[in-house]
């Protein structure tokens, strides 16, 4: 859904744009390539202004992977405009794929995409309400609304060439999740010695094993990738996905992703384990999901999360899965 426009004058963006921690500690584990996509950021919004009819506001809080701002068009709407990072493009590419095949249904509503070829590429969007994290629910209410939702984005038409689980641009053919994660384990692991423990770590191995040896690629679906509550926004008196990673696999692994959150809860009960096991039979319950597959990929992301958010510089925020993976050991 990439738009063509003519020629425009750019329209100047008059402050620096703030970035929020994650995407500031992202940034700066990109060296000069980062720094270069600072530099020129406040350029790449003034040209999508220019094109949108934008008047930019500040940058939206949340996210890793893009820099994120609303903004008003000249007739008064209400948008968003999300700009990549660096060696985000490809991911970027598959989420307005998603969000055009579902047009609306279960997700936010792509209104253009950009490829930027002469700058980082970006999406304009819908502009939604508050985030079902910031909703303060119990846990229990904020699982049926997402798992709602995924039933209805796990139907979602994707178009040919979306990437497998696995990444068929890098690896032909599909490939489970697991496999995918397992190495993000090892991978991260060496890198960072002592910040999981061994047998965390182990564990989130054993388990990726056996969801790779068990992954059926017959029964993938169109994931969302990474249905946290702040990936959920309000629409009117409903809610809508954000942020899909574009990637077809076992729909448990989404829940799996949705149950590796609230680490402060799991961190302070009395019995860790069996509150995520409810978690998990509410949810297979709601989505006729099997409670185990559930439960086993979320341990996975929870290890994997942690490791991967430590790698990219935010070390607090990373332990917190960890350490609460901890309390998750058979």
């Amino acid at each position: 859904m990439r738009v063509k426009h003519p020629v425009r004058e750019t329209r100047p963006v008059t402050s620096a744009p703030r970035l929020q921690p994650l995407v500031r500690a992202r940034v700066a584990g990109l060296g000069d390539v980062g720094a270069a996509w600072v530099e020129a950021l406040p350029g790449r919004l003034g040209e999508l202004a220019a094109a949108w009819d934008l008047e930019l506001g500040r940058g939206l809080p949340g996210g890793s992977a893009s820099y994120v701002v609303r903004g008003r068009t000249g007739g008064g709407d209400e948008r968003v405009v999300k700009v990549a990072l660096p060696g985000q493009e490809a991911a970027l590419a598959r989420e307005a794929a998603v969000l055009a095949a579902a047009d609306g249904r279960g997700y936010v509503r792509l209104l253009a995409h950009d490829g930027g070829a002469d700058g980082s590429p970006a999406l304009l969007l819908e502009s939604l309400g508050p985030s079902l994290d910031a909703a303060l629910l119990p846990p229990e209410q904020v699982l049926d609304v997402v798992a709602d939702l995924l039933r209805t984005a796990w139907r979602v038409p994707v178009p040919a060439g979306t990437a497998d689980a696995g990444d068929a641009a890098v690896t032909p053919g599909p490939r489970s999740r697991a496999v995918v994660l397992a190495a993000l384990v090892r991978e991260a692991d060496a890198r960072h010695p002592g910040v999981c423990d061994p047998a965390v770590r182990d564990h989130a191995l054993t388990l990726a094993r056996d969801l790779a040896a068990t992954d059926d690629p017959g029964r993938w679906v169109p994931c969302h990738g990474d249905p946290h509550p702040a990936n959920v926004l309000r629409r009117g008196e409903g809610w809508a996905l954000v942020d899909p990673d574009g990637v077809r696999a076992d729909p448990a692994y989404d829940l799996g992703v949705l149950v590796r959150e609230w680490t402060h809860r799991v961190r302070r009960s009395e019995d860790p384990r069996a509150l995520v096991a409810g978690w998990c039979a509410r949810l297979g319950e709601r989505t006729g999901t099997d409670p185990a597959r559930i439960e086993a990929w979320g341990f996975l992301e929870r290890v994997s999360t942690g490791l991967h958010v430590v790698d990219f510089g935010a070390t607090a925020m990373g332990r917190t899965f960890l350490d609460s993976a901890v309390r998750l050991l058979p």
